[in-house]
């Protein structure tokens, strides 16, 4: 069985396959300050607490946008389950041409999702994840990662109003009904959530334009694809959305996995994504 492991911002997601079968999958708090031996523990008790033997992992594949992990996740890999983790890096083949000024500071998440949505959906799409930072990705139908958008998430917003303004509070994300509010804490919601539909909207309008004079195809043909924590809540306010795929990011790891069987026995490191 496959252990696929997603380091985000705010939270670490993993994911255990049979084939390309999903198994179980987890949800656990990002935190520098964990040992490879408490990621470990963790990771173990939720396994055997949903029936699977950490003894039946035969290989772990591992993506991080949080570098100062790398190490200790690498770490945590070898000491409970002997393996040499294939890590979503430089030199890791994707199927994908990088149309980026420098591929190497293109996200391993970005990538990751648009491995899966390339494979899954075809055609020429946007991919929005919806996290820590909101991620816009734009692959055209013969695999060209043509670059795209990153701004704030919502959660991120919301935290940096309340962390450097005085007087405005700490909202939860609920919709306020309405877009003229009365109050500040429905107000700050109503800018935060109707706002970033807004964005989003405006956005993928924008890149769907240039989208088409770049890949020679009709807007109408483009196809957004979202995921991410935030994706339903976006979604229900917008008209751009076509698919919501919660799984896109830990699927798309078991299809990398499957293009780089091998290389967690020996690190390959090049200057570039590489291609099929």
């Amino acid at each position: 069985m496959l252990l696929a492991i997603d380091v985000g911002n705010t939270n670490v997601v993993l994911g255990v396959y049979n084939g390309r079968k999903l198994i179980e999958s987890w949800r656990m708090a990002t935190d520098n300050k964990r040992s490879a031996d408490e990621y470990g523990t963790i990771i173990d008790m939720m396994m055997r607490h949903d029936g699977i033997d950490p003894a039946d992992i035969d290989d772990i594949i591992v993506s991080t946008v949080v570098p100062s992990l790398l190490f200790t996740l690498e770490h945590m890999c070898l000491k409970f389950y002997n393996k040499n983790p294939i890590v979503v890096e430089t030199g890791i083949k994707t199927g994908l041409k990088i149309k980026y000024d420098d591929p190497r500071q293109v996200g391993s998440d970005r990538i990751v999702n648009s491995v899966a949505a390339h494979s899954r959906y075809g055609g020429n799409l946007i991919v929005v994840d919806f996290g820590t930072a909101t991620t816009l990705s734009c692959v055209t139908a013969d695999g060209c990662f043509l670059g795209g958008a990153i701004a704030p998430g919502m959660k991120t917003q919301a935290a940096a109003l309340f962390e450097h303004t005085a007087k405005l509070p700490n909202v939860d994300l609920e919709f306020p009904g309405r877009f003229i509010c009365k109050n500040t804490s429905e107000g700050m919601q109503s800018g935060l959530i109707y706002g970033h539909m807004g964005f989003i909207e405006h956005m993928i309008t924008g890149m769907k334009r240039e989208m088409a004079i770049e890949a020679g195809c009709s807007t109408s043909d483009i196809r957004v694809i979202a995921t991410g924590g935030m994706a339903t809540m976006v979604e229900s306010g917008v008209s751009c959305i076509d698919v919501i795929d919660r799984r896109l990011t830990l699927d798309g790891l078991q299809m990398l996995y499957e293009k780089n069987v091998g290389l967690n026995k020996k690190r390959v490191l090049q200057e570039q994504w590489e291609s099929e």
